[in-house]
């Protein structure tokens, strides 16, 4: 492919024109990516490297049915939401379809960022109530109103950054949280300490408009709240006059295998009032989405404002919308996302067995965290050891990110069409880098596993095990980011997203 500059000039004009709060991956050595296809990205020399982080380019980079319902829209028309038009409505009806029933009701937005900022204008002036309940690590966009509630950002800033109605809930993390594996029910253990801020915020006067939370949380560090957490907040939120959003702009569409929407992991009886989307929706085209219930919606219009947003569900984007849940089921990347994620995490099990570095792993589908640690027992985080980790993987080619509040969860969340190949082929090499990095560093391994064992699991076409048979919602062994460069260390960035 014929490039416009050398790497070396765009990496210039890079540094010349764009802001320097907009970092790279791999500062030491960024990748130029000039095309994708599936789960594969190519540079400009033309090496072929495994995607592992692009939940963004959800059906597949590159998907020709997706291109094609795009070219199509936008040779015919792309107006405003002002206009009636068959792929609004159609795209909403077949997007609430994988809802409960009274999520009902849509606003079409841009980004992740602008959903949840609407979500919470829809919470405030529900009740007329200010404040907001968050998650320990939580990140929900770039905007202002979100960095005021997202503690992955605004506690970068010093120790009085945070805005007095905002308020911040333990994360409901059993492996390194307050109440972790151990606990008889770590679940109402989390949720009383939401219940005692709801509390203690009343006595001051003040009123709950929302929590808000992602169903599963990415830039936190994988974390995947223990069943029953969910219904149990609700309870207390609402009670107070409050709405629960649940933020799937990481996690949604099918990531999690079993369910359409990674809220449903908590169970049938739960239902969220507000359901924010993003980044899968459009397969890479800027495109996101609010949904939430009737009522909500009347009362953010009995203010009197209208709500109108310029490109938000134009033809254009709604026909990719719709190809992408074509997508999805046609090609049963659902399906896939549970047999491939159990794979992966049955692989990344035998890690955790054979290395002393591999803390826990974690995970739901095609979003699989990996902790490591420098001590199993005192669960020491490895920061350094991932970062080399990460680094040592772009190497053989293989793209994966660091995240967490001490950015040593390896974050696997790759495009749903990840093969049973990829997976093997990724820990395989894992595999090869933890035993070279724990003998240069003189760590020794904490059982007999042999140091001769590779990945065995069988493969795709040898695998009998029938779909869903093993399917993890949470910890191997019983243990039980949004989307941003520039995460890094004092030498060279970290690849986070």
């Amino acid at each position: 492919m014929e490039e416009l500059y050398s790497k070396a000039e765009t990496l210039a004009l890079r540094r010349k024109h764009i802001g320097p709060s907009c970092k790279v991956f791999y500062a030491k050595d960024p990748l130029k990516i000039v095309r994708a296809q599936g789960q594969y990205m190519f540079d400009e020399k033309g090496e072929r490297y495994l995607d592992c982080i692009n939940n963004v380019a959800h059906v597949g980079h590159s998907h020709p049915y997706v291109i094609k319902a795009a070219t199509k829209q936008m040779e015919l028309l792309n107006t405003n939401s002002r206009f009636l038009h068959d792929n609004l409505v159609q795209y909403a009806q077949r997007l609430t379809a994988t809802l409960p029933d009274k999520l009902s009701v849509c606003y079409f937005v841009n980004s992740g960022s602008e959903a949840n900022d609407l979500a919470l204008r829809l919470a405030r002036q529900y009740r007329g109530h200010q404040d907001v309940i968050t998650l320990e690590n939580a990140y929900h966009g770039h905007v202002t109103s979100l960095i005021d509630i997202s503690p992955y950002k605004f506690n970068q800033l010093g120790k009085d950054s945070k805005k007095e109605y905002v308020h911040v809930a333990p994360s409901p993390d059993i492996y390194r949280g307050k109440y972790r594996e151990d606990h008889p029910d770590p679940a109402s253990a989390y949720a009383e300490e939401v219940k005692k801020i709801i509390e203690e915020a009343q006595k001051n006067g003040r009123k709950i408009a929302a929590f808000i939370a992602e169903s599963m949380q990415s830039c936190g560090g994988q974390v995947i709240p223990p069943v029953g957490y969910f219904q149990k907040v609700a309870e207390y939120v609402r009670a107070a006059g409050g709405v629960f959003i649940a933020d799937e702009v990481q996690v949604g569409f099918g990531r999690v295998g079993k369910h359409f929407w990674a809220f449903q992991l908590q169970g049938e009886d739960f239902v969220p009032d507000i359901v924010t989307m993003g980044k899968p929706i459009g397969n890479g085209h800027p495109m996101s989405c609010v949904v939430t219930t009737r009522e909500i919606a009347e009362g953010f219009g009995a203010s009197g404002l209208e709500y109108f947003n310029t490109f938000g569900g134009n033809p254009v984007s709604c026909a990719i919308g719709l190809a992408v849940l074509d997508v999805i089921e046609k090609e049963d990347l659902q399906g896939n996302a549970t047999r491939v994620g159990n794979y992966l995490l049955e692989l990344l099990a035998e890690q955790k067995e054979k290395h002393p570095l591999v803390g826990d792993i974690r995970g739901v589908g095609l979003f699989v965290g990996v902790d490591l640690v420098k001590d199993k027992q005192k669960r020491t985080p490895a920061t350094t050891e991932a970062l080399h980790l990460i680094y040592k993987l772009k190497e053989r080619q293989i793209l994966l990110s660091a995240d967490g509040p001490y950015r040593n969860i390896l974050k696997f969340k790759p495009p749903m069409c990840f093969t049973m190949e990829d997976a093997k082929h990724t820990v395989e090499i894992l595999d090869a880098l933890l035993t070279e990095l724990e003998e240069a560093t003189g760590m020794k391994a904490e059982n007999n596993v042999s140091t001769n064992v590779q990945c065995k699991r069988k493969t795709t076409e040898e695998s009998s095990q029938p779909e869903g048979a093993s399917e993890s919602n949470g910890h191997v062994n019983g243990a039980a980011c949004r989307q941003e460069n520039g995460i890094y260390s004092k030498k060279r960035s970290v690849p986070n997203t």
